[in-house]
């Protein structure tokens, strides 16, 4: 196995990166175990897993490994379906190896034909999802929405408020010009010291159940409460169709988020993708064998390594070790963190994904990017994020096809026998196929105008309307072009 020697070229800065991104991702690991209804555990699980696996295959310098936010609506409906956990792991396993395959295969690039509306749907609805689930937890409900009005309690609510109050408001503090200090730990610190507070004051005081609840008691005690994959389920078709939804889910978000991180990267490094599903699937086997959640690349603890000056590999290696320390010997410090102050992080995640400015710029793009994306919203939260994908992706496709169907041009024959070409909108890309075949329709001999007069015309189309023009002089077409400047296009890329 070739190691770049730059993984740990930068020591001091990846360590304190790491510290970092460790205090970001330990409420996040949590919260989402919550969220999915696993044992906490499970997710510092897939936590650590993503630390300590992928940084040794991946290639991407700054991306951070983990269980991330938009599986858990997946993870909440498969647990159910397959009855229980234990078949479940064993999906995560199967989807390991089979992103593992699709990274060998090297289909990574396929993730460029989802169109952006259809990301972005996907994104809001699981945005949407997390804030929906995790309300009645900050509200102290364990039972879901239905149950707020009877269950709600005042002391998970007063926790959750001052949460999001901190998680909103720390960037306007002195203290939120330190980038070293995540705001997600200051509400773990404080819910954790509130929560001890209220315990004296019946009205305010959480039950057991409304705090984290890690396995204590070393090594042994916490091997032993890991839940195991049943490996007897290999044969049933659901527990293989879960696998593949995780993969593909999985694969998109990783890919989405090496996107990000690339873009945020100081050094302008290139992320290979499928080195990245190969690194990404080797975890989630590992993290399926060992009772952890699925994980994928996450734009939120990657996006905190830049921030936090992260260089090489290494800053997710260290995050993934302090992970482990703390399950082995944070433990009593962790059972102490409220489910309400979690809920809240969550919440934050799920509304930086579904916020305002997102649905109108959706609007301002018009109605074909605005339906893709409402309609994928609106398959993903009626039937699964999976259903919904696909759903998404389909229309994203039968749209651009509708869009190209309609002829870009106008062309038609004047009294005087002469074909007048015009542009009925902007000659990009995609009317490509509707100019050739116009062109294709004009007779040898023939006259032929071309009004590209006030249109933009992309260079695609220019080099198709240059090839013509070649060819029109072999074929005896006179041509005039008007508008249009085809000096430094060569033709050729036509046909």
């Amino acid at each position: 196995m070739h190691h770049h020697p730059s993984m740990f070229g930068h020591p001091k800065e990846d360590a304190v990166a790491g510290l970092v991104v460790f205090l970001v991702a330990l409420p996040l690991c949590l919260g989402i175990a919550v969220a999915c209804g696993v044992p906490p555990v499970s997710g510092l699980v897939a936590g650590i897993v993503g630390g300590m696996v992928v940084p040794f295959i991946s290639r991407s310098a700054l991306s951070v490994t983990g269980p991330a936010a938009g599986l858990t609506s997946i993870v909440l409906v498969e647990v159910q379906q397959l009855g229980g956990i234990a078949p479940f792991l064993t999906a995560v396993m199967i989807a390991g190896v089979l992103q593992a395959l699709l990274g060998v295969l090297r289909s990574g690039r396929f993730a460029a034909l989802v169109p952006s509306a259809v990301i972005k749907g996907m994104l809001a609805a699981i945005g949407i999802t997390i804030v929906y689930k995790q309300l009645p937890v900050a509200l102290g409900v364990t039972g879901g929405i239905a149950n707020v009005a009877s269950e709600w309690q005042m002391g998970s609510t007063v926790l959750a408020v001052v949460s999001l109050l901190i998680l909103y408001g720390w960037k306007h503090t002195p203290m939120g010009r330190i980038k070293l200090i995540s705001p997600a730990l200051i509400v773990v610190l404080v819910a954790s010291g509130m929560a001890v507070l209220f315990a004296g004051t019946p009205s305010l005081a959480l039950t057991p159940a409304q705090f984290v609840d890690v396995p204590l008691g070393g090594v042994t005690a916490l091997w032993s409460a890991l839940p195991r994959p049943d490996f007897s389920v290999i044969g049933s078709p659901a527990v293989w169709a879960a696998g593949a939804t995780i993969a593909i889910v999985a694969s998109i978000e990783t890919l989405l988020s090496l996107q990000a991180v690339d873009r945020l990267d100081p050094l302008k490094r290139h992320s290979p993708p499928d080195r990245e599903l190969l690194a990404q699937g080797a975890a989630n086997a590992v993290s399926g064998f060992l009772g952890g959640l699925p994980v994928t690349a996450v734009i939120v603890r990657s996006g905190a390594n830049v921030t936090a000056g992260g260089r090489e590999r290494m800053s997710a290696l260290v995050h993934g070790v302090l992970l482990l320390v703390a399950v082995l010997f944070a433990g009593p410090l962790l059972n102490r963190i409220p489910l309400a102050a979690l809920a809240a992080v969550l919440i934050q995640v799920g509304l930086n994904l579904c916020k305002p400015a997102l649905f109108t710029t959706q609007v301002k793009l018009g109605l074909t990017q605005l339906l893709p994306f409402a309609l994928t919203i609106t398959a993903v939260l009626a039937l699964d994020l999976l259903k919904g994908v696909i759903v998404g992706i389909i229309i994203g496709i039968a749209f651009v096809l509708y869009e190209n169907s309609k002829r870009a041009v106008v062309a038609e024959r004047d009294g005087a026998g002469v074909w007048r070409m015009r542009f009925r909108r902007d000659g990009t890309f995609i009317s490509k196929p509707g100019i050739v075949s116009t062109l294709d329709e004009v007779d040898d001999g023939e006259q032929v105008v071309i009004d590209g007069t006030g249109e933009y015309i992309d260079h695609d189309v220019k080099e198709v309307l240059a090839t013509f023009v070649e060819d029109a002089s072999h074929r005896n077409i006179r041509v005039q072009v008007i508008g249009i400047d085809l000096a430094d296009v060569k033709g050729g890329g036509g046909h």
